[in-house]
């Protein structure tokens, strides 16, 4: 119990100790929201923007041309029905679904990518791990962690399936959209789908906080 205790409160001390450094900054995301804070299992996050005038985009996402395919431009709507999303709609997500345990923020691309930086709050699902084969060992356990239900039939029930947002490189990107039109194809509903086509690059390119995960 102990612990527990001593967990929590340094938890809300940092929380307390980017609240104040927050507080300084001149380089808001809007006019209205100058940082934005969120708690998932205990643990706090900060996203904020550079406030460095000088940042420039990483090199790694300042290419602007790559070999199509796999490299190929997408489109703004993935899918009939799945909602494109940006930045702020993506925090909104957060807020509404990622705090509240009824959805997930999933970064759609391959762990190697996902060990260099990621959205905060975001959890690692890669594309190749939905794709709808009797060879793929993930698909089971996966959609039952999704909501799922396995009928007798062999069909997914996905009554209680959570909120997915799916994000993965960037516009050029095409893992996030082949993790969503497989998650369609085995009928999971598009209405419980978002796709943030802008992905690491929109945000990167934002000057917003990636995190590395540990």
């Amino acid at each position: 119990m102990g612990m527990r205790i001593g967990g929590i409160l340094a938890g809300l001390l940092g929380w307390m100790a980017l609240s104040v450094s927050a507080q300084a900054q001149e380089v808001w995301i809007t006019p209205d929201l100058p940082y934005f804070e969120f708690e998932v299992g205990e643990e706090f996050y900060l996203i904020e923007r550079d406030q460095d005038n000088e940042a420039r985009i990483p090199d790694a996402f300042a290419k602007t041309s790559r070999p199509c395919p796999p490299f190929c431009i997408q489109p703004a709507v993935v899918a009939e029905g799945v909602e494109s999303v940006a930045e702020i709609e993506l925090m909104d997500f957060i807020l509404d679904y990622v705090e509240t345990s009824e959805g997930f923020l999933i970064d759609a691309r391959l762990p190697s990518f996902y060990q260099t930086g990621t959205i905060p709050g975001a959890i690692n699902m890669p594309f190749n791990m939905f794709i709808p084969s009797g060879d793929n060992p993930f698909l089971d356990q996966l959609l039952a962690l999704l909501g799922g239900k396995l009928q007798t039939s062999g069909d997914w029930d996905f009554t209680d399936a959570k909120n997915l947002l799916l994000f993965s490189n960037g516009p050029w990107s095409g893992q996030a959209p082949m993790a969503i039109h497989n998650l369609l194809a085995l009928g999971y509903p598009a209405d419980r789908l978002r796709y943030y086509r802008g992905g690491m690059q929109d945000w990167v390119g934002m000057g917003l906080s990636v995190i590395t995960p540990q």
